[in-house]
Formats: structure tokens, sequence, C-alpha cells
């Protein structure tokens, strides 16, 4: 089936429901694909007999699956759209069937154009899960302009061959030694610029969907957001009370390295508190009027994308470790959940 210009297999998921007989079904959607989802949830009504729940709530990843509350309406089972599972995130409480949205952008115009700008002749080559189907395309339209394409295996975090997430560039950084610069098939800058900074690599962005081409402004925004997060830790130096903000879903728990920064904080004879929460928003820690600053263990993208919404310093377990003297700013490193 396709929707929105993603190519997603529906069908498969409703091999599965009928075959194991579910009766109610919850399907979770990512923001994209909410403008065309009532088709689908249509589609799976007639096709399953089954009564099908769709999730209104935003959905961040696999990272993300719906909550546990579900059971009590006599869910047995998720769909779970646009996203590919995550070994190290099992969902033990629920059977989740995961769909993804393959795009159906043709990457190879766009790959056409950035050759003449890629740099030296090994080439790792990433993406994001809509784009994972185009890698044997873009991976021989490099050698027959005589490039040698690198694809890796991320960690247990990443289900593909060269993909890479918001919060984990393993497929990236495993092969960094190897490489002479990154291509990214994807849209967005959060990605490849991340994937810059974990590797310190030249990333050029292929774009399938506006067909451009991106690298100076990789590097801008790479240095534009390096300089924010030097302001975010300077600030946050004379911080006395933190809040140290652990998330709930069960992609991004993190409760162990919550714990190490709090006796990290103890150490430097600073104060602390342990924070659980499950929607991240600055509306939500308007309250805490006694603290200081927050430290998030949870998506690294919080402390980095809604920054400028939050009216005190959000900073990742990497920029705490820069205040507290543990490490020095030269040796800064974009902040990924691994297993």
């Amino acid at each position: 089936m396709e929707i929105a210009g993603y190519r997603l297999d529906i069908e498969a998921a409703v091999a599965t429901v009928k075959q194991q007989g579910y009766k109610t079904v919850a399907v979770q959607v990512p923001e994209g694909l909410k403008h065309s989802i009532v088709p689908l949830v249509e589609y799976l009504e007639k096709q399953t007999g089954a009564r099908i729940l769709l999730s209104a709530d935003p959905c961040f990843g696999a990272c993300d699956v719906v909550n546990y509350e579900l059971r009590n309406m006599d869910v047995e089972c998720v769909i779970h759209l646009g996203h590919t599972p995550m070994a190290a995130v099992e969902n033990f409480w629920m059977p989740t069937i995961f769909v993804n949205a393959f795009s159906t952008a043709d990457a190879s115009p766009v790959v056409e154009k950035a050759i003449p700008v890629l740099v030296g002749t090994r080439v790792g080559v990433v993406t994001t899960a809509q784009h994972l189907h185009t890698l044997d395309t873009v991976e021989a339209l490099l050698q027959k302009h005589g490039l040698e394409p690198l694809r890796a295996e991320g960690d247990e975090r990443v289900s593909s061959q060269g993909q890479i997430l918001g919060c984990n560039f393993s497929a990236g950084t495993s092969i960094a030694d190897k490489v002479d610069c990154f291509l990214f098939i994807g849209s967005g800058m959060f990605h490849p610029v991340g994937l810059a900074m974990s590797t310190r690599k030249q990333v050029i962005a292929a774009d399938p969907y506006t067909n451009t081409v991106k690298k100076k402004e990789i590097e801008e925004m790479g240095d534009a957001l390096l300089r924010q997060r030097y302001g975010a830790i300077t600030v946050s130096r004379s911080a006395q009370r933190f809040g140290i903000l652990i998330g709930s879903k069960r992609g991004q728990q993190r409760i162990t390295l919550a714990y190490e920064l709090k006796q990290m904080l103890d150490e430097a004879h600073k104060h602390s508190v342990l924070m659980v929460m499950d929607e991240f928003s600055p509306v939500f820690l308007q309250g805490f009027r006694e603290i200081d600053c927050y430290v998030s263990t949870a998506c690294p993208r919080i402390a980095i994308d809604d920054y400028l919404q939050y009216k005190k310093p959000i900073l990742t377990p990497i920029e705490l470790e820069i205040v507290l003297g543990r490490r020095e700013w030269e040796s800064y490193v974009f902040d990924e959940i691994s297993p």
C-alpha cells in the first residue's frame, strides 16, 4: 500500500493479525504519515475484522512504542508504522509488528548530482529507514564512477546495514577510519550533522525529495551547533541545582547513566534531583523554579533540537562532564544511545 509518498507492506501485518486472531489492535504512526492514515486504518479494519485503535500521541521512533496502559483497553497487538525494530529495545508487554515506510522518491538523480562533491574515493554510505531500499542502487552508481562505497553494520540498536538513527551513528563511526567521506541519503540536517560531529569526517547529504545536495550547509550548521552547546556549557558552570531527566519510554531509558550523573554531581558538591518524564516539554518543567540546569539522559535530540524552547539550560551527559571538569571541550562528542 502507498500513502503520502511511502510504500508500506501492510499486507504482511494483516496476515499476522489474522493468523494470530487478534481482535483489538493499536496502530502507532509518525507525524509525517498522520495526514494520510485514515485509508490505512479503514483497510486494516476491513481486512482483519479487528477493532483498530489509532494512537494520536506523538511517535518519535522505534524507541517509543505505545503506552502499557493500552492493555487495559484489551489491545493485543501494536502495528508500529514508519520505523524498523530495535533488537536492543524489546517490547516485552505486547507483540509489536514493525512496518517500515519506504520512500517512493528516486534517489538516483540526486546521487548523480552529489558525486562531483564527494571527497576522496572511499565513501561511507548511510541513510535512514525510509531509504534503506535504495542503497544497492546508490552503491552501484558510486562504483560506476570509480568510487569505493562502504556500508557497515551498526550496533544492536540498528537493524540494517548503513542505517543511522538520530540517537545512534554506529553504522558510521565503525568505519570512520576506513572512508574519506560519508554520503547521507535522506532529508533534514540533524542526521548528517550528528554523523559529522561523531566521525569528524566530511558528510555530504543528498536529499531525494528536493533533489538538493548539501555540504557547506552541514559544516555551517555543525559550527553553529557547537557554538550553541559551548554557550549552554558556559552558562551551566555556575549552576548549583541540577535536574537529571530520565525518559520513561522503553528505548530511551538510561537509568544507570542517570545514577552515575547524580554521583558525579554529588562528588562536585552540587545538588541534584532525579526526574522521570514520558513526554518532554518546556512547559512541564516551568514549575520547578529551584532547578538551575537540566541534564537529559533520554533522546539526545531533546537537548539539541529543542534547546531554545527551554528557559533554563539543558545539557547532554557529555556536556555535564565538561561542566564538571571531567572532560575537555576539545574532546566534545555527540551524545548517543548504545545497547
